[in-house]
């Protein structure tokens, strides 16, 4: 059972979605907007966000970018508006997820469960014994899923974390973004690509010295993405 924050001012969506998700088993906070939404975060401390765009007042991009300057909870942002400008600015704001409403309780119950798996304890997959791996001016540490730049903690999203934990477990690996989005993100829909253009320049805004030149996530040209410099 997960404890969804939904942020939604539509009461018939409010409705549905929250009959849905707990005929599931979830514990489910509505927020009619983007203001009661902030507060209902740090009150509820949801395992989860669903985020609704067109919010009145405060947008619901406003909303995702102002969760994103303190926390990392998993955001999927839940909207009628489908075109694809619309995705890549909701993802850009540090949304993981991002899905068209109407959506059957189905759809969403797999789009949640794939995004909080991003954020369970993962295997030790790394080849030092403590998990702690240095790659030049990044230190990824598995055990702890500890990211730090320069000695200083990065402020990871959960897509962005678990990205990062699959390009850096093989470094110099070619991935493409249908790979990645199967391996990271659980989807098949090749239509959802973009979800990984988005994250890999969320993430290398974090991570690179410059996002312009990347160091860590290369983009091969024509194929995908790799990790590198090697260790």
């Amino acid at each position: 059972m997960a404890r969804v924050l939904l942020i939604e001012d539509d009461p018939a969506v409010q409705k549905g979605v929250a009959l849905a998700l707990k005929r599931r088993g979830h514990d489910t906070e509505i927020a009619g907007s983007g203001e009661t939404g902030l507060l209902s975060l740090e009150r509820y401390r949801p395992d989860l966000v669903l985020l609704d765009l067109m919010l009145p007042q405060m947008s619901g991009l406003e909303v995702c970018r102002r969760i994103r300057e303190t926390k990392q909870v998993p955001i999927i942002i839940l909207s009628a508006r489908g075109d694809e400008i619309d995705m890549i600015v909701g993802l850009e704001a540090g949304a993981d997820d991002y899905v068209v409403k109407p959506a059957s309780g189905e759809i969403l119950e797999a789009r949640m469960k794939a995004v909080l798996r991003r954020v369970a304890p993962v295997q030790e997959t790394a080849r030092s014994p403590l998990g702690v791996e240095e790659f030049a001016t990044l230190t990824v540490d598995r055990a702890s899923l500890l990211v730090t730049k320069h000695g200083t903690e990065l402020a990871l999203a959960p897509s962005e974390l678990k990205l990062l934990l699959f390009l850096s477990a093989a470094p110099g690996q070619v991935y493409s973004r249908q790979q990645l989005l199967e391996q990271v993100w659980e989807h098949s829909f090749y239509g959802d690509v973009r979800l990984v253009d988005a994250c890999v320049m969320r993430l290398r805004a974090k991570i690179e010295d410059d996002p312009r030149r990347p160091v860590y996530v290369q983009t091969v040209r024509g194929f995908g993405y790799r990790f590198g410099p090697l260790s």
